[in-house]
């Protein structure tokens, strides 16, 4: 189908008749209850709308960038490669619509370029025999056609077609069986050879690589139904059912239906796959092979972390092509909805042997489990993480049997993981160190320094200049800190050692109603499950902090300092706070009598036609389409207010456009550390 169209003017005729070609075809094969997912630049194809309401988005907007394969409307294109016409199986040509070749070589993790034929000969003998008969079968399926001169269809695409209605449909497995066996009376031919049962689909989507378990867990994340739990219908610390109780089945062992399910993707096959490939099985060795070993940090490959893990376990770092892996999970809404207050979590994993213009693309992220919600698992994740750690520690211990593509050789691939990465919160329920209160710092351990604030309610922690070195003059300035002069010396790494000689004799059990757990030492709340794997006492860096979200936060702050919005930091109790701790004598608020209070402006106060020419600067300043959010919707310049930009936008605004809009309103004196802050703290 030509979609040359979609590069045109918006205005001009072809985009306009190339857009109800669209529409056309995507109401007629993704459409539900007359709507369809809006792929504009502001739905993004995660809104359903009208025929209507879709046509005037996309042309007031256009289309959302890069979306030349209509995979939401009912098209199944995967290769970009120009694609004959005609669909002639004794040549492999596929048909426009349906890349079934290609779909399964990206399931099965090998290009098409590996795939070759010298008269009709296939090189079987490059792949292990186990992967290669299941590669072959897929092919031969994708070849069939669904009925003798059958060009619009293979086997595997009309089934891959049924799935995907069944899942926009909501269909339930009964219903879909159903819908198999009035296929089958009305056209046996077409049927033949086809799954007869949802059961049997469902295998071939585990060998088109994606094939999940499903693990029921109690509703008070006591108990993961897996392993040596995976019999018992009753949860043995809360004494829950496993089931869903109704008035028609008491016991829930009726229907059976599961409070909470845990979605368990497997990681030793996708590593598998990994290798599969020539040119991937190529990169994964990047890291010892290809990386410029000059001493700078381009890659965690240059990290002392890194360094220190290959000193500690020689035989793993041996061979180039073991897995180092990193691992990032937080909470989301997949609803969608900000009223909602549901949280999912997926735990994603990261390959960092692949070079670093790989490692963080998503489609090299594997996606290993799916937490479900309502509610945050919090320091029960230990509960859902089990079916993870207990794979890492296989593919520690013993491996997978791998074949390179790149080498032709089978060998045994094993995998560690490195670190793991989440916001702060997040910092908390992975490592089991909580982050609030009095020792709130994970780095300082029980040496944080920190000073309990009467009149915020909060905690401050003023000991960073420890970590200064003994001759800076931040240490001798008093004035500008807490009031004192700091002679500290930083506190020792934390060791995983250490953690275990802390906790050791410790019995904690994992559940929102379990209430006689021991009182832990410092601000310990657990002992993370990560330890159970062999090597994660020697880590160096166990856990790391996003950038992303503290750069928000900082970012937000300091605009609504600056603006004095809502979420100011420069308010009364901030300055009595000060005037009791004798600091900042010229910002104490002044009183005047009958319980009123004023306070003197601060150095980076200001008046409000700075505040209005600070909002035009940014109200005025324009980006490259896909370089940022249309900033300018968000800024407001009476009254000054700046609201609704998200991560990346705040990123961009302290890095480059910050200091632009500060020029005609503060002082040098002001502005400059401002600036240090937006170009060295987080670039």
């Amino acid at each position: 189908m030509d979609k040359t169209w979609m590069q045109k003017n918006r205005r001009s005729k072809e985009y306009w008749d190339g857009l109800q070609k669209f529409l056309d075809y995507a109401f007629q094969n993704s459409s539900i209850n007359g709507m369809i997912l809006c792929p504009c630049k502001e739905c993004k194809c995660g809104v359903c709308i009208t025929r209507e309401n879709a046509e005037l988005h996309l042309k007031v907007y256009g289309f959302v960038k890069g979306y030349t394969h209509w995979a939401a409307h009912g098209e199944f294109v995967y290769s970009s490669a120009p694609k004959p016409t005609s669909y002639d199986i004794s040549h492999g040509v596929r048909d426009e619509l349906d890349d079934m070749h290609g779909l399964v070589h990206d399931a099965m993790g090998i290009p098409e370029q590996d795939y070759t034929r010298i008269d009709g000969t296939e090189y079987k003998s490059q792949l292990p025999n186990v992967e290669a008969e299941k590669f072959y079968n897929l092919i031969d399926n994708s070849n069939k056609e669904l009925y003798s001169g059958c060009k619009r269809f293979s086997k595997l695409s009309f089934m891959i077609r049924l799935l995907h209605l069944k899942c926009l449909g909501k269909l339930s497995n009964k219903i879909f069986d159903m819908l198999l066996d009035l296929l089958k009376e009305a056209f046996p031919d077409a049927m033949d050879g086809l799954p007869k049962s949802y059961y049997e689909a469902e295998k071939l989507m585990k060998e088109l690589g994606l094939g999940y378990d499903k693990y029921d867990a109690c509703p008070n994340d006591c108990t993961l139904y897996w392993g040596v739990d995976a019999r018992r219908k009753h949860c043995e610390t809360c004494k829950e059912s496993r089931w869903v109780k109704s008035e028609n089945d008491p016991t829930g062992e009726g229907r059976k239906i599961p409070h909470k399910v845990l979605w368990h993707f497997p990681l030793k096959h996708r590593l598998q796959r990994l290798f599969m490939s020539s040119k991937i099985a190529g990169h994964m060795r990047w890291h010892a092979e290809g990386r410029t070993k000059d001493g700078n940090m381009r890659h965690p490959a240059d990290s002392p972390s890194w360094q220190t893990f290959d000193f500690h376990h020689p035989e793993f770092s041996q061979d180039s092509r073991n897995v180092r892996l990193g691992l990032a999970s937080d909470g989301f809404n997949p609803f969608k909805n900000m009223s909602s207050t549901h949280s999912t979590w997926p735990v994603i994993l990261m390959p960092y042997n692949l070079p670093p213009w790989m490692c963080m693309k998503q489609s090299n992220f594997m996606l290993s489990l799916l937490i479900p919600g309502p509610f945050a698992p919090g320091n029960n994740i230990d509960i859902y993480l089990k079916p993870l750690i207990a794979e890492l520690k296989e593919l520690w211990d013993v491996g997978v049997n791998t074949y390179d593509a790149s080498r032709k050789e089978n060998f045994q691939l094993r995998a560690a993981l490195l670190w793991t990465i989440s916001d702060f919160p997040g910092y908390a329920i992975l490592s089991g160190w909580s982050t609030k209160g009095k020792l709130a710092c994970p780095v300082c351990h029980k040496y944080t320094s920190s000073q309990h604030l009467q009149n915020w309610g909060k905690y401050c922690y003023m000991g960073h200049r420890r970590y200064l070195e003994m001759n800076h003059p931040f240490r001798k300035d008093a004035k500008s800190f807490n009031g004192a002069v700091e002679y500290g010396k930083p506190p020792g790494r934390l060791m995983g050692s250490t953690i275990l000689d802390e906790l050791a004799g410790y019995s904690i059990k994992l559940g929102k109603t379990v209430s006689d757990n021991p009182e832990l030492p410092f601000n310990w709340k657990k002992l993370s499950i990560f330890f159970d794997l062999p090597y994660w006492k020697d880590n160096m860096i166990r856990h790391n902090l996003d950038v992303m979200h503290i750069e928000k936060n900082i970012s937000e702050i300091i605009v609504a300092t600056l603006l004095n919005l809502e979420k100011t930091k420069d308010n009364k109790k901030s300055r009595l706070d000060l005037r009791d701790m004798g600091i900042r004598s010229e910002l104490h608020p002044i009183e005047k009598g009958n319980g009123r209070s004023v306070l003197p402006p601060a150095c980076f106060t200001m008046k409000k036609k700075e505040k209005e020419i600070f909002c035009k600067v940014l109200k005025g300043i324009k980006v490259p389409d896909g370089y940022a959010a249309n900033i300018s919707r968000c800024v407001k310049v009476k009254p000054p207010k700046i609201s609704g930009l998200k991560s990346h936008d705040y990123h961009i605004l302290m890095q480059q456009l910050l200091p632009i809009a500060l020029r005609r309103t503060l002082s040098k004196a002001v502005r400059s550390p401002l600036i240090k802050l937006s170009s060295c703290s987080f670039g």
